[in-house]
């Protein structure tokens, strides 16, 4: 049990460096560990819940964060994450569809140049509103914060750097893990009785990604390590 305690830390720490709550990876912790699958989803987006909060707080400090787009995501989100939280679904063919997605923005990241400022666009607000309710029906049905879909989609669309990225990412994640969550327990919800320790390991980790991650770390490190979280992800949707 002890190398799943630092796995749990190095997981909210990597994530939460980049803006994200690492519900895909707690889920692929627990079901190694073979924690049932009904103990999983919610306990996975609880300890969302801690990791992208600490997360946005130092990208907010950091002045990071653009409410102006935040806000027609989140709209569009929070609904469609409380209606995806009370559908039971099979996430398998979800997941291996996601991972092969999320090949293309490891592609972008790790051979292609970030976007110039003055290569910068303005956002769509339809389009907007699309993204977030889209994402956040397909986060309430699997049990993640969707996070690692938005990322990827706001700097291909070059609406925002990778440090805004994170801020926005952080603040959707927690929002629709608290919507997906509110749909889980109107149909009743089961949590582990380890959850104590869970919370207090993965808020410690994602105290620390987040300091070096909004304050410390340089946009091209930033890249490296988002780029290295999204190709793990795509493997482990792949081939887990």
């Amino acid at each position: 049990m002890e190398l799943f305690f630092i796995l749990l830390f190095l997981i909210a720490f990597l994530y939460s460096s980049v803006g994200h709550g690492g519900a895909s990876s707690y889920l692929a912790l627990m079901a190694f560990y073979e924690i049932t699958p009904e103990v999983m989803k919610p306990t996975a987006l609880l300890l969302n819940l801690f990791v992208s909060l600490t997360s946005f707080i130092q990208y907010y400090r950091g002045k990071h964060f653009l409410l102006k787009l935040f806000i027609p995501l989140a709209i569009a989100s929070i609904p469609m994450a409380f209606i995806g939280g009370t559908i039971t679904v099979d996430p398998t063919i979800y997941k291996k569809i996601l991972g092969l997605l999320l090949l293309f923005p490891v592609m972008r990241f790790f051979f292609f140049k970030n976007a110039e400022p003055s290569e910068m666009k303005a956002p769509n607000l339809y389009l907007s509103l699309l993204i977030g309710g889209l994402i956040g029906l397909f986060s309430g049905m699997i049990g993640i914060g969707g996070g690692i879909i938005l990322s990827p989609i706001l700097l291909l669309l070059k609406w925002t750097n990778q440090k805004q990225t994170a801020a926005i990412s952080a603040l959707f994640i927690f929002v629709n893990s608290c919507a997906g969550l509110a749909g889980q327990f109107s149909k009743g919800i089961h949590f582990s009785g380890d959850m104590t320790a869970f919370v207090g390991i993965a808020f410690l980790g994602g105290i620390f990604g987040a300091y070096f991650g909004a304050l410390k770390f340089n946009q091209n490190i930033l890249k490296q390590v988002l780029g290295s979280v999204l190709l793990f992800a795509a493997a482990k949707l792949l081939f887990l």
